[in-house]
């Protein structure tokens, strides 16, 4: 029967309606059904291995690749630290890693390439005899020993190795060598790449000569990796587990050793983070085989310098095994420094230390040393720091002691005294007559070093004719001492700290502040009698003084009043190939105080500092063209150089301070000639006026282009 109200056409279409929806129904259910049926083949059989380790992947460690450190540029942008890249043979201790497994890997290296073993000590030998023989090694416990803490009885156990197994693998070279490769494998943490092995560029490249010394070199821990070896080791990596064969650096020096000791080092991989700052480095990220700066501009300048080292990310299963790595980061080499210095000026500088040593001494069997600082008094760029000493008859570089060795100045310090006369209340134009003083308890006098001929002075001609006697008035009058024939000198330490109070003003016998550490600020002793030492301080032959201070005085003076801060480093620089790049950071100049006095009181000490070298002074038409203006020093006091068996006997130092050109100085410069056997010899002043000619003619270089 049909229900009421349908005809039977509108049933039929009804019902093939609701067939073709039922149909549609389960051909989308049977699609749905297809579809994850492939899917799951896909997951299970294309990729089921993949998904497999990401299942049972639990961690993945960041592992470091070492990177160049950054450069170092004179100020006219040639470059004085670079780096090279060595081949290098690395070992990288996995999570899984067994003590067996190290061992083996260690044998199969030593059967490939051969190590330097002389770095293994008596306990490296001890650790590697108890990990090869464990066996052996549990035997060295009784029952009872071996139920404590690990710690204390691998200590029991190491001094319990036998003496004749270390004897016996003292002789065998190649269980030597194994023993090496598997300190070195021992050296780091999990996934801290150590380096086993490095090229020496010096022995492995022909022109390494001209590019390197055996300051570079001595950066690589294990030296003379060859092509050859590099080769072996490549082709066996599949038999090497953790074994790796990379590009390291090491630093080139392209002018040889002109600034070597200032440059600085770098620590080894082995050396690692110095130990006095490792907390220091550790909480910045370091790693305790990183290289770091361990001495002057490489340790001031760490944390500019140091790199951003490449970063490759390993991943692990649950087993321990790696199942893939990559590179996340690419690393880049550390910032660039521009030095102040002109490195050609500081070669030829070199020079003319080196060739007025060897002149003179032969006939001053005392002299080892000669020091020159040269910088611009306006702003504290250092231009030359040099220093050369005579070391087993050999000329060595020794221009860190331009500020961490000091002398006696004599009477180039003659200027600050005048200067401080004028600060304590004396007049321009003070004259005082010189003629020996006979102060009590000195029979034979003290005058000026040029007899008794000079008559009445002031100021201006006290410089000239560098009156001692001038000066000894002044530091009376500072003291307030009234000089009386055969009578003691009245002075008491108060009196000898105001005098040094003012000479402190000019960076006398106080640390410059230069960019550098290990700066001596000078040696001033605390004399119980006062008396007639203070005559010696006025003029230089009592406190000592380095030679950077010595041109920081100068300098003082040539900018009208200014301490400026000498500096090393200009900027700092983002990292680019073959240059310079773009400033991150401008050291600017540093005005560290002004002396307490006028711009007239200047003036007239640099009127007699003009006469020195231009009207009968003593350094009368040394520089000749050339408008310089200084003042001569001579101090005579006890050796102490590198000759210890003539330590005490009396010597002369020989110093020269002034700058270029008298109006509106470019530069200031200091040179300092300990230790002569002759006050006669004129190595200061020829280096004096060497050093200026060179200056003079790069400017006009420069000038040109």
């Amino acid at each position: 029967m049909t229900k009421p109200g349908l005809n039977p056409v509108e049933i039929k279409k009804s019902r093939r309606s609701r067939l073709w929806r039922i149909n549609l129904y389960f051909f989308a259910v049977f699609t749905l059904f297809a579809a994850l049926i492939i899917k799951l083949g896909v997951v299970q059989i294309v990729k089921g291995e993949d998904y497999e380790e990401q299942a049972s992947r639990i961690d993945a460690k960041i592992a470091t690749y070492p990177a160049p450190r950054g450069k170092m540029y004179d100020r006219y942008g040639r470059v004085v630290v670079d780096n090279q890249s060595v081949p290098a043979i690395t070992y990288t201790n996995m999570k899984g890693t067994k003590t067996e497994g190290k061992l083996k890997t260690a044998k199969k290296l030593a059967d490939l390439i051969d190590i330097d073993t002389s770095f293994l000590k008596e306990r490296d030998l001890k650790d590697y005899w108890l990990a090869k023989h464990e066996e052996k090694a549990a035997g060295l416990l009784s029952d009872k020993e071996k139920k404590l803490r690990a710690k204390e009885t691998y200590a029991l156990q190491v001094k319990r190795v036998p003496e004749s197994d270390i004897k016996a693998l003292k002789k065998n070279k190649q269980e030597l060598e194994t023993a090496a490769f598997f300190r070195r494998f021992s050296g780091g943490y999990a996934y801290e790449p150590q380096i086993v092995k490095a090229m020496n560029p010096k022995k492995s490249s022909k022109d390494s000569d001209k590019l390197l010394d055996e300051k570079s070199s001595k950066q690589l821990p294990a030296q003379d990796l060859t092509y050859e070896e590099v080769s072996r080791v490549s082709e066996h990596l599949e038999e090497l587990p953790g074994v790796d064969v990379i590009m390291d650096w090491t630093r080139k020096y392209p002018h040889e050793k002109s600034l070597y000791s200032i440059l600085g080092g770098v620590t080894t991989p082995e050396q690692g983070l110095l130990k006095d700052r490792e907390d220091f480095y550790l909480t910045r990220g370091y790693a305790r085989n990183d290289r770091v700066g361990k001495s002057y501009l490489e340790y001031q300048y760490e944390e500019y310098l140091n790199p951003k080292k490449a970063k490759v990310q390993y991943n692990e299963n649950r087993a321990g095994k790696v199942v893939g790595q990559e590179t996340i980061d690419e690393g880049r080499r550390g910032y660039d420094l521009q030095l102040s210095f002109d490195i050609e000026l500081q070669q030829k500088v070199e020079k003319i230390i080196e060739d007025e040593l060897n002149t003179f001494r032969g006939s001053n069997s005392m002299l080892d040393r000669a020091f020159v600082v040269m910088m611009d008094p306006n702003n504290g760029d250092v231009l030359s720091m040099a220093g050369k000493q005579i070391v087993d008859g050999k000329i060595t570089d020794y221009a860190i002691g331009t500020f961490t060795t000091q002398y006696e100045m004599g009477s180039a310090v003659k200027g600050a005294t005048v200067l401080a006369g004028y600060q304590d209340g004396m007049p321009h134009g003070q004259q005082y007559f010189d003629t020996k003083l006979y102060p009590a308890g000195m029979p034979k006098g003290k005058g000026s070093y040029t007899g008794n001929n000079i008559g009445w002075a002031d100021e201006v001609r006290a410089l000239q004719k560098s009156s001692n006697v001038y000066m000894f008035y002044v530091a009376m009058r500072i003291s307030g001492v009234t000089y009386k024939r055969n009578a003691p000198i009245p002075a008491d330490l108060e009196d000898l700290k105001k005098m040094r109070y003012y000479y402190n003003q000019f960076g006398l016998g106080v640390k410059t502040g230069i960019d550098l550490p290990q700066e001596s600020a000078g040696i001033q002793t605390t004399p119980k009698m006062v008396g007639g030492l203070i005559l010696d301080e006025a003029i230089g032959q009592f406190d000592t003084y380095t030679p950077l201070q010595l041109a920081q005085y100068m300098s003082t003076i040539a900018n009208g009043g200014y301490r400026v801060q000498p500096r090393i480093v200009k900027g700092i620089h983002q990292p680019e190939s073959e240059k310079l790049g773009p400033v991150i950071e401008e050291r600017s100049p540093t005005v560290l105080n002004r002396i307490n006095n006028s711009a007239s009181d200047i003036e007239i000490v640099k009127r007699g500092l003009k006469k020195v070298t231009q009207q009968g002074g003593t350094a009368h038409n040394l520089f000749g063209k050339n408008d310089v203006s200084g003042k001569t020093g001579t101090a005579q006091k006890p050796y102490y150089g590198t000759n210890k068996s003539r330590w005490g006997d009396m010597s002369y130092n020989l110093t020269f301070a002034g700058y270029y050109p008298s109006e509106h100085p470019k530069i200031a410069f200091s040179v300092v000639v300990p230790y002569l056997s002759n006050d006669k010899a004129p190595i200061s002043k020829n280096i004096s006026k060497r050093i200026v000619n060179a200056y003079v003619d790069l400017q006009k270089k420069h000038d040109k282009h």
